[in-house]
């Protein structure tokens, strides 16, 4: 509901407060205030200049930097600044007679002082100093030293080529660590093992067995940790495989028959044979080195002759004497 109208109170003025003027414009007549401020003259000149009055505090001009160095050094007796280097400031005033006029002092009793020839600057640049240093490239004999590192002897070796740089047992080891085709995995993998065989310290080789002929004395394995591990693989490497033919005994039984290996055969069988040994050990700890370092620890039992490897293939070698009969199986069939 709308409040009611007090009549009473209607009638009464309500007060107006004039806005405050400015103190600037206090003592100045109203007309001066319109009038525009007049810069020029009816002739259309500017004003004069009063006279015997003070410059503001911004047009006073400050002396160049080549007249304020060359007042200090007169005053400290070190000498004016060294007009002799940058731009051939001389130059460009001999051509420009109005800037003679408005050139600092100091150049001016340079430029008179200075009598150089023509045809020659009057300064010297950094570039000019060098140049009396720099040797003369057309003058200096130029020595052919031959090529950097000599060439290649030919024929070349087996482990000059790029793809074949590395050991043929390490290669094959790789490829055989290698999982779901992460090489670099098991690169990393094969040279911590390399690694732990030649920080281990020396094996004790057992009598009962022998590594390969010709192998070094135990002490001097892990000063060459590639021969520790080729050692290691050959040792336990079988000479043959067991292959069974189906009904050729007659009545459905399948028949033994011993193959022979060939050297990558061989290596590849004694491989899979500690990788499969080493997947079996029990861990020591985390980390990405636990597998490499399980293989490392396979590789010294088996040159130690602790590894179960040895059994395998003793066991494969019994097989096949047992059945060197079968061998004429195949020569029946040919």
């Amino acid at each position: 509901m709308p409040p009611r109208l007090q009549l009473l109170l209607s009638g009464r003025a309500a007060p107006i407060r004039s806005r405050p003027l400015n103190p600037y414009f206090v003592n100045i007549p109203l007309c001066l205030r319109l009038a525009p401020q007049r810069t020029i003259t009816a002739d259309g000149k500017p004003l004069p200049e009063a006279q015997n009055q003070s410059p503001g505090t911004n047009q006073e001009q400050l002396p160049h930097v080549s007249e304020e160095a060359a007042t200090t050094g007169k005053i400290t007796g070190e000498g004016g600044p060294d007009l002799e280097q940058g731009t051939p400031v001389q130059e460009i005033l001999e051509r420009d007679k109005e800037g003679q006029e408005k050139a600092p002092e100091i150049i001016k009793e340079n430029t008179r002082s200075s009598s150089s020839p023509k045809g020659t600057r009057s300064f010297t640049t950094s570039a000019r100093r060098q140049q009396e240093a720099m040797i003369s490239f057309e003058d200096a004999e130029i020595e052919t030293q031959g090529h950097k590192f000599g060439l290649p002897e030919l024929p070349l070796p087996s482990n000059a080529h790029i793809k074949h740089r590395y050991d043929p047992v390490v290669h094959q080891v790789t490829n055989l660590l290698m999982k779901d085709g992460k090489l670099s995995v098991a690169q990393r993998n094969m040279a911590m093992i390399l690694t732990h065989l030649r920080t281990a310290s020396p094996p004790a080789v057992n009598p009962n067995r022998p590594l390969v002929p010709g192998a070094p004395p135990a002490s001097h394995l892990p000063l060459n940790p590639i021969l520790y591990l080729t050692l290691a693989i050959d040792s336990v490497a079988p000479l043959l495989r067991i292959r069974s033919q189906k009904g050729a005994a007659g009545g459905g039984v399948a028949l033994q028959i011993p193959v022979p290996l060939g050297l990558r055969q061989r290596r590849r069988q004694a491989v899979q044979w500690i990788l499969d040994a080493a997947s079996k050990r029990r861990s020591r700890g985390s980390g990405r080195g636990g597998f490499a370092q399980k293989v490392a620890e396979e590789l010294i039992a088996v040159v130690e002759g602790k590894s179960g490897v040895w059994d395998r293939r003793g066991g494969v070698h019994r097989l096949g004497v047992s059945a060197r009969a079968n061998l004429s199986f195949g020569l029946r069939r040919r």
